[in-house]
């Protein structure tokens, strides 16, 4: 990922006690204080999920950056999956994209028995449904074997978080 230059500055009133302490905790990190600062106002964990969405929005075949960020969901402990997906994302995907990824992070949330954030209930559900194959005789079966969650937002497919084709 292509690290951006930093061109804005926060300032923040501090007494001296809480200054110096943020300083003793980033020179326990081995960092320095703004990034200490930073890492706990944005975990490096959300960037990268941030990052996984740009990357869908950008591709032209969304297909495979899809399959990073399943990876990346199925990989992460339970705990760093809550923290990951916390806050609504920045990065503006199609209605179906944005409803794949809910599914993905319901089910996700699903199977490490975690609340799915509450972000993903604003995502509008798809009016019509979208098939994962063309074939019309896989329709019964994608009709009655997609993840709930998919077939709550009208996306028939055959596998999910987790799984592999």
């Amino acid at each position: 990922m292509k690290k951006q230059r930093k061109t804005h500055q926060l300032q923040m009133r501090l007494t001296l006690s809480e200054k110096a302490a943020i300083r003793r905790q980033a020179r326990r990190a081995g960092m320095r204080m703004s990034d200490w600062v930073l890492s706990k106002v944005l975990p490096p964990i959300q960037t990268a999920f941030e990052a996984k969405l740009q990357a869908i929005s950008k591709a032209e075949r969304p297909h495979y950056a899809v399959a990073e960020l399943n990876e990346m969901l199925t990989e992460l402990a339970a705990t760093e999956f809550s923290l990951a997906v916390s806050d609504a994302p920045r990065t503006r995907l199609s209605p179906y994209w944005e409803n794949y990824v809910a599914a993905m992070i319901e089910t996700a949330a699903a199977k490490k028995n975690r609340e799915a954030p509450a972000w993903t209930e604003q995502v509008e559900v798809l009016s019509e449904p979208v098939f994962g194959s063309q074939l019309t005789s896989l329709r019964l079966h994608l009709l009655t074997n997609s993840p709930p969650a998919f077939r709550r937002r009208n996306i028939f497919i055959d596998s999910s978080i987790g799984d592999r084709v």
